[in-house]
């Protein structure tokens, strides 16, 4: 048979059966002697070409449509356009058409034409800066060579529109050009050009409808979605005062506690912490929050009957919110069913809800479920094995105002812990996590018990303390469970590098910490990358100079586990500090000051009172030399000899902080003791009075005395209280000789230990320059030598800006007082210096923790000027704590 090269359009058929908007066509031909419209008839497909594909496969394309040589296809009939759909569906064609060239008996030959649409070349902005423009290529994520589909741009498009949306530019337009690229066939150059408009916030939200709740109380319990600050406490002062008498005379209390609250919000609204800006999702889940704070105050049935969000210009929104409160409830009676373990009276103790309290659906779900404060119903059981226990609280009757509460309990049976696996943990060998865990394999399931140890898991300092998760699965079948500890290994070693400015030089101080240390593999060649790590145990080097004139080095190190079996930790250190005056080598007035020292130490921890206790025992050996070598600020005899100490150090410690970066609960309680033997008393005969200083602090004695305690209170959603009290006492057994010259307090400034040659403790408070607060410091006296009384107190408010474990970052506003005394003669604990100011902390894993902060010290120090008032500290690893 002839073959015809012949056309028809028919492109009626396409769009019978292709979705809106197709752009295709299907071409047959003009011999309508192959085609009866009224009898559809069969073909096999005889053979099928591709034409226009220059960057798609045009096998795979042909698999695409469906149709296959050899298999039959209908004409006239919907297989056309459905394999053109196939194709079209794919997004990478601006059009497609399929032609019949020929008929050959049974058998029909297809031709699949196609054109292809541009691609990505490069892609460009306009209209925004710089490192918005990265943030932005970092989430559409295009790539040289993507297809510019249609399905492509909308989405980049939506992408910025969403990414400017959360920032409050609730006007941005956003246009897409496509450019040719002259160098490349069939690619484009994308330029999106952005126009951000405005930044659009939240400039009030109506509160109506609420007539026991106030709209601050509303307004507060929505917290993401908060309306523009505003701050004007004078102008409505008048009428508070005037209304708030007025209900008090009245005996009308709650109504001027309530004309208070109103007053605050409306006139001391600054917007610190959050952003007035509107984002739906934000808007719903406060919405919620909202009816959550009404079922707290016992409104059961409290509704938002609507909310509207309308533009007030084109710098703010507006909020309206309508709710129905409903009656208030009470509960009428609790009564418990199912329990066999713990009787209803036990139950009900713990619960701590009683007949006749306001209906409160947060409290209750939280006593039955999860308690951060105190014992709630289900640790009472999960806490001994219950792992499959629950609590349904079922209102059984709700009459008038009154709710009768009936709580079904399934306890289950207990579930012993089978596996216990860790995740993440790429450097840190598992028997260094493991040994952390109070989860063990064969113990009954607590979920106090997993809570501790993500707690202990977090302190070690070597994961990021945000992401430490553990994941619980039971197993029904046999009352078993697994836990899995998932963890991200985070950067614990740090490198440490300062220069300082004291006494007219420069002091440069090095330092390597290495928390993650593995002693054991030392020796191995592959295990050094850069450091043998994993073994948990703490490694440091120091080292800090001004030139020849003064030197430190020293040398750390704590194995946390000593013999692998018990937490009981071995600490080793050895330290040496040289100090010249500034004479000539070659001089008869040339001097130094040489202090060599080493420590050890044993730590245990404590299952008495809590184990949250430690206890920590050294013995410290130090001397002193001094070969001509006298200053103002150390005058020891005739500045020869040598000055031995002997001491032990035990040391009282609890610490229960959730985790150490960014502590948001807990607290941390010291006491220290350093004594040494009263050797003094052991030659009564000796008369001290008159032995001239070489002798009398040969052998230095002294007992030194230190409490620290510090609490921390979550009290807003990460925003921290900080409270601390310090206090130091250097005591002696002999009056006749008095305080040792070393081992003395000073006072004042960021703390930074930069002349420590004598032992002496240097204690940050801000406001104040370095040491000015140390007794006799300023006038150049005896006193001059240090304090031997301390006490010091400190409020801080702290607020995250960063919890990366890569760069942790938060602000601080503080409020600080303390004193330093020579002698209890002297002492006065109301006679403190008070300062106050703002800061910020930034932790980087490689240096540590630093902080620059700003004080102002409200008091003047004697004999001194310039040293109060404005002053600025930079302090390195918690100098200032």
């Amino acid at each position: 048979m002839k073959t015809k090269y012949i056309r028809l359009f028919l492109l009626f058929l396409a769009f019978l059966s292709s979705s809106h908007g197709l752009i295709a066509q299907i071409q047959i031909g003009d011999d309508l002697s192959e085609v009866d419209y009224s009898r559809p008839k069969e073909y096999e497909i005889g053979g099928i070409v591709v034409e226009g594909a220059k960057y798609v496969d045009a096998s795979m394309l042909s698999l695409l449509s469906g149709l296959r040589v050899g298999e039959t296809v209908t004409i006239p009939s919907d297989d056309i356009a459905s394999a053109i759909r196939k194709i079209w569906e794919q997004g990478m064609f601006e059009d497609v058409a399929i032609n019949a060239t020929d008929f050959v008996g049974g058998k029909v030959f297809l031709q699949i034409v196609i054109k292809e649409r541009a691609r990505v070349s490069r892609f460009s902005f306009t209209g925004i800066k710089k490192s918005e423009a990265d943030e932005i290529r970092n989430k559409i994520n295009l790539s040289r060579g993507d297809i510019a589909t249609d399905h492509l741009l909308t989405k980049t498009q939506r992408i910025i529109e969403n990414y400017y949306y959360d920032k409050g530019f609730l006007n941005v337009a956003i246009d897409i050009e496509q450019v040719a690229d002259t160098a490349r066939e069939n690619y484009v150059d994308m330029i999106i050009n952005i126009d951000k408009g405005p930044k659009v916030k939240i400039g009030k939200i109506n509160v109506i409808g609420n007539d026991n709740l106030s709209d601050g109380q509303i307004l507060a319990a929505m917290k993401e979605t908060k309306q523009r600050g505003h701050f004007d406490p004078l102008d409505p002062l008048g009428p508070l005062v005037v209304n708030t008498v007025a209900d008090l005379v009245t005996l009308k209390p709650l109504k001027a506690i309530t004309g208070i609250e109103e007053y605050f919000y409306e006139n001391y609204r600054p917007r610190i912490f959050k952003a007035s800006r509107y984002k739906e999702s934000d808007f719903k889940d406060d919405k919620q929050k909202v009816i959550e704070k009404y079922n707290s105050k016992g409104y059961r049935d409290a509704i938002i009957v609507r909310d509207s969000v309308y533009r007030i210009d084109d710098r703010n929104l507006g909020i309206d919110l309508v709710v129905e409160e409903g009656d208030k409830y009470y509960y009428r009676s609790i009564n418990w069913t199912g329990n066999t373990k713990y009787s209803s009276e036990t139950l009900s103790n713990v619960l701590g809800i009683k007949p006749g309290d306001v209906y409160n659906k947060e409290l209750l779900d939280k006593n039955l479920t999860y308690s951060e404060t105190s014992l709630d119903i289900s640790s009472l059981y999960m806490d001994d094995g219950y792992l499959f226990f629950r609590a349904d609280p079922v209102e059984v009757a709700v009459d008038n105002d009154s709710i009768d509460l009936e709580i079904r309990l399934t306890e289950g049976k207990q579930a012993r812990i089978s596996n216990v696996t860790l995740k993440g943990n790429t450097k840190t060998y598992d028997h260094v996590v493991l040994r952390e865990l109070y989860s063990r394999p064969g113990q009954l399931y607590s979920r106090s018990d997993v809570v501790r140890s993500v707690r202990e898991l977090a302190t070690l300092g070597f994961f990021n303390q945000e992401s430490i998760t553990p994941d619980i699965k039971p197993n029904f079948s046999d009352n078993t469970v697994d836990i899995e500890y998932s963890v991200e290994e985070a950067a614990a070693d740090q490198i440490s590098f300062s220069g300082g400015y004291a006494g007219g030089y420069l002091m440069l101080q090095a330092g390597l910490s290495f928390s993650n240390f593995s002693f054991r593999n030392m020796f191995k060649k592959d295990a050094w990358r850069p450091i043998p790590a994993g073994d948990g145990q703490k490694l440091s080097l120091n080292i800090s100079t001004i030139g020849t004139q003064y030197i430190y080095y020293g040398f750390s190190f704590t194995e946390p586990w000593l013999g692998g079996r018990k937490p009981n930790s071995l600490t080793v250190s050895v330290f040496q500090s040289f100090q010249a005056n500034l004479r000539d080598k070659t001089s008869d007035n040339y001097g130094w000051f040489m202090r060599t020292g080493v420590t050890a130490g044993l730590g245990r921890r404590l299952t008495w009172p809590d184990d949250y206790f430690s206890l920590y025992q050294g013995l410290n050996l130090m001397r002193y030399k001094l070969d001509n070598y006298s200053t103002q600020y150390l005058n020891v005899g005739d500045g020869n000899g040598v000055f031995n100490l002997i001491s032990y150090n035990i040391v009282l410690s609890r610490n229960s902080v959730s985790q150490p970066l960014y502590p948001r609960s807990g607290s941390e309680f010291q006491l220290g003791l350093e004594i040494t033997p009263p050797y003094s008393l052991f030659s009564p005969d000796k008369d001290y009075a008159s032995m001239n200083e070489n002798e009398k602090y040969k052998w230095v004695e002294m007992h030194r005395w230190t409490f620290k305690a510090t609490w921390y209170t979550e009290l807003y959603d990460k925003l921290v209280l900080m409270s601390r009290v310090r206090f130091g006492y250097l005591g002696h057994f002999n009056k006749q000789i008095g305080a040792t010259p070393f081992h003395r307090y000073y006072l004042g400034g960021s703390g930074l230990n930069n002349y420590a040659l004598d032992s002496r403790e240097f204690v940050g408070m801000r406001g104040y320059a370095d040491n000015t607060l140390t007794p006799g410091y300023n006038t150049n006296s005896t006193g001059g030598r240090g304090g031997d009384i301390l006490t010091r107190y400190t409020l801080e408010m702290r607020y995250p800006l960063s919890l990366n474990p890569q760069a942790t970052i938060y602000a601080l506003t503080f409020l600080e007082a303390g004193n330093c005394w020579f002698g209890f003669e002297n002492f006065n604990p109301f006679d403190v210096k008070r300062s106050a100011g703002v800061g910020v902390r930034i932790y980087l894993p490689m240096f540590g923790l630093l902080g620059l902060d700003w004080g102002y010290g409200f008091d003047d120090i004697p004999g001194t000027t310039g040293n109060n008032h404005s002053q600025f500290h930079f302090s390195i690893g918690g100098s200032i704590d």
